[in-house]
């Protein structure tokens, strides 16, 4: 499947689709440490694209339920909702970045309930 530029272009600018993240992956991880591996890659991920993007645009509605989402261990799914360009933007490069570092799309916690 071929990504639309709109969504490709954050991550060209982070250097995640070149690789630039320096993440060496060598060693299978046991099935039973997996979720914490996976919530260690994503909190480093968000760091480096929150370092590289800044948080202009990202309201702290956003920024508290994803904070919620690692304080739980990544553990809380669907309770983040991109609403801001800036927000989708970030939400978009998470789910590159992470399917970059061996986690399935499942695992991100972007989602917006219908109320």
């Amino acid at each position: 499947m071929k990504l639309p530029l709109r969504l490709l272009a954050p991550a060209i600018a982070l250097g995640i689709v070149t690789g630039e993240t320096g993440a060496v992956h060598a060693q299978p991880v046991a099935p039973e440490k997996w979720p914490a591996v996976k919530c260690e890659r994503y909190t480093k991920a968000y760091a480096t694209a929150l370092a590289k993007l800044g948080r202009k645009g990202l309201g702290q509605p956003f920024l508290d339920a994803h904070e919620a989402f690692l304080t739980s261990g990544c553990s809380i799914k669907g309770e983040v909702c991109p609403r801001s360009t800036e927000e989708l933007n970030l939400a978009n490069v998470m789910v590159i970045m992470g399917m970059n570092e061996g986690m399935a799309s499942t695992f991100m916690p972007f989602a917006c309930r219908k109320t």
